[in-house]
């Protein structure tokens, strides 16, 4: 580390870096999956709206597309990575216990995780079953 600390604070200022040295990262990643999310939802909505009008047949047809199933995959790819997060702010705000928080977001991760892969591995299962 430099022994000037105005030079040490102004390097980490260029870097991104802020008091918890985890600087803008996380702030661009929740902005990028939020404005991923506003035509991912939108097409989730209507892939739903078309699903509701359909039988199982026709449901597992809808969703056996390749350009709906990577639809579905990229909206629960992004939603997941926002909800996690999300949900890492509001632990880091409001839980103030250090090893309450860390088993916290380890959980919120571990969750984040079984969602995204749990639902990636039903479109899974349907695309490449048809």
């Amino acid at each position: 580390m430099s022994k000037n600390p105005q030079i040490a604070t102004q390097t980490a200022r260029v870097r991104g870096l802020g008091a918890a040295r985890s600087g803008t990262d996380h702030f661009w990643k929740t902005r990028l999956t939020a404005v991923a999310n506003v035509p991912l939802t939108i097409a989730f909505v209507v892939i739903v709206l078309m699903l509701a009008r359909r039988d199982y047949a026709g449901a597992m047809a809808l969703v056996g597309n390749p350009a709906v199933a990577i639809l579905l995959l990229l909206f629960i790819g992004s939603a997941t990575i926002h909800m996690r997060l999300g949900m890492q702010v509001i632990i880091e705000d409001y839980v103030h216990a250090e090893g309450t928080k860390i088993v916290l977001l380890m959980l919120n991760t571990f969750f984040a995780v079984a969602v995204g892969f749990a639902s990636a591995y039903a479109i899974l299962k349907i695309g490449f079953a048809g």
